[in-house]
């Protein structure tokens, strides 16, 4: 029995000596080659990708844009960065708000100043700490900064007014730095209009009225900031408008639609831009200077060489004044990973200050930078030039539709435009509940 026991034991002692020497060779594979258990992870977790969804509104830069991200990928295997873009003819604050409501939030997103910063402020990552926040241009962050934190990044800076074909003009012989005045405007449209046939015109201008951020953002701003001493924040912190300068707006508002390619309920920013503007079939029409990338596609001579930009006119202190402001603001969702965050914030700084991502901020995309570091001189196109022009000088009027009620610019007071434009209702009328509205928001 005894003897049984021996052999047994014996038995069991040779089995846990090999199962310990199976160990240790496995132990001493997974320590060889690169050493992946020193490093802090698997060779699987070291070559996983990093995914950014991006959720973008500026359609006209978007193949520039996705290009721009490829070369990032390109230099940045370990990073996967993923590009929607909704805006032009789609409302991108609805989509946004519904992209974030269906649990697929995005890793970055655009906001605009304090109004959408006020209500997605529990989505926003501090960007402070981002080599962009410190090189950002006086005034660039106003809205966006809270308390020493940065939560939005400027996309640019931009302007808008009326833009216009140069070959036209001189060719009626209009001079338009002296259409400060509405009566000089009104009869510049009446010149172009009389010889619309000879010149080869539709119609004077295009009025995209389908679009409501051109009449509600846009048009109404150049009559509310003056309101509100051109300042982003006392229309932000206003409890009421009076629209001091109402008049002036329906004036400007009627004169587009007097002299528009009709009807201008149906007319859309691409038909405006691309199938009237860009061909020659108008010769106003009001925009921003972001929307040279899309004439140049179309008609690269014209582009360069064809179109300039001139103020809505306005009767007052703001008289030749063109609105400048930042467009957008790029965030990132401090909802998403450690990882996601900082994949996010890496490639932001490098859009915008890496000699690559500086050179397609000019040359590509065409923007008026808003960071410091960049060659002013390189700004190329005539419309960012006529921009750059203004805020020079300091003729500029503030963004004040980045301050107003949320949603009211373009569901309330464009709406209202929209049936005053149908005939549904009067000026008067669109205009007193708009100012309802705005102060049953503020309440």
């Amino acid at each position: 029995m005894k003897k049984k026991m021996m052999l047994w034991v014996v038995g069991m002692l040779t089995f846990l000596l090999v199962l310990a020497g199976c160990a240790s060779d496995a132990v001493n594979e997974g320590s060889s080659g690169n050493d992946t258990n020193d490093s802090g992870g698997s060779s699987e977790e070291d070559t996983a990708l990093t995914n950014v969804d991006i959720f973008q509104f500026k359609v006209e830069f978007k193949d520039q844009f996705e290009e721009l991200v490829q070369l990032y990928m390109e230099e940045n295997d370990d990073v996967n960065l993923s590009v929607q873009t909704v805006g032009g003819g789609n409302d991108y604050a609805a989509s946004l708000k519904a992209q974030m409501a269906s649990g697929n939030e995005p890793v970055i997103f655009n906001i605009g100043g304090p109004t959408e910063l006020e209500e997605y402020r529990d989505y926003l990552t501090d960007l402070s700490d981002t080599e962009a926040a410190s090189l950002a241009l006086d005034g660039t962050l106003n809205g966006v900064e809270e308390d020493g934190a940065v939560y939005g990044l400027p996309f640019a800076q931009e302007g808008y007014g009326l833009i216009y074909n140069k070959n036209i003009f001189d060719e009626v012989g209009i001079d338009p730095a002296t259409l400060t005045t509405f009566e000089a405007m009104e009869d510049a449209f009446k010149t172009i209009d009389e010889q619309k046939e000879a010149l080869g015109l539709e119609a004077v201008v295009a009025l995209p009225a389908s679009e409501l951020w051109v009449m509600g953002n846009h048009l109404a701003n150049n009559y509310i900031a003056p309101e509100f001493n051109n300042d982003i924040l006392t229309a932000y912190e206003a409890d009421s408008i009076s629209f001091e300068y109402g008049d002036q707006m329906k004036r400007m508002l009627d004169l587009q639609n007097d002299y528009s390619v009709q009807p201008v309920l149906s007319l859309d920013y691409s038909m405006q831009v691309e199938q009237l503007f860009s061909t020659g079939k108008v010769a106003v029409i009001q925009q921003g200077n972001w929307i040279y990338p899309t004439v140049e596609q179309m008609d690269s001579d014209f582009a360069t060489n064809g179109i300039g930009m001139m103020p809505m006119p306005f009767e007052g202190e703001y008289e030749d004044h063109l609105p400048v402001g930042v467009p957008q603001y790029w965030v990132v969702n401090q909802n998403a990973s450690e990882e996601e965050i900082q994949a996010a914030k890496d490639f932001l700084d490098w859009m915008y200050t890496s000699d690559q991502g500086k050179d397609f901020v000019l040359d590509e995309f065409k923007f008026i930078p808003a960071y410091d570091g960049y060659d002013a001189s390189r700004i190329s196109d005539p419309l960012s030039q006529d921009v750059y022009k203004y805020s020079v000088a300091g003729k500029t009027l503030g963004w004040t539709f980045m301050a107003t009620p949320v949603g009211w610019n373009e569901d309330i007071l464009a709406t209202e435009f929209q049936k005053y434009l149908a005939g549904d209702v009067t000026f008067e009328e669109a205009l007193d509940v708009a100012k309802q509205s705005w102060e049953s928001s503020r309440q």
